[in-house]
């Protein structure tokens, strides 16, 4: 299972609202709402979200083992 903790964490760090990715065109809407709901997205949404917050991908995502 993937989580995607480390980015909400990262984006309250540098007081980013997760609306603003949307807003930015980093992400739609949908997208967001897959993160929300701990759904799978895109690498490319991630590579996205890498360039656009200067970070590495394990701060975006975690893998947990079921």
């Amino acid at each position: 299972m993937l989580s995607y903790s480390p980015l909400l964490n990262l984006l309250k760090t540098k007081n980013i609202n997760k609306y603003e990715l949307v807003d930015m065109k980093i992400m739609s809407s949908a997208t967001l709402a897959k993160i929300s709901k701990g759904e799978y997205i895109s690498l490319k949404i991630i590579d996205d979200l890498c360039n656009y917050l200067d970070c590495d991908i394990q701060e975006i995502i975690e893998h947990i083992k079921s």
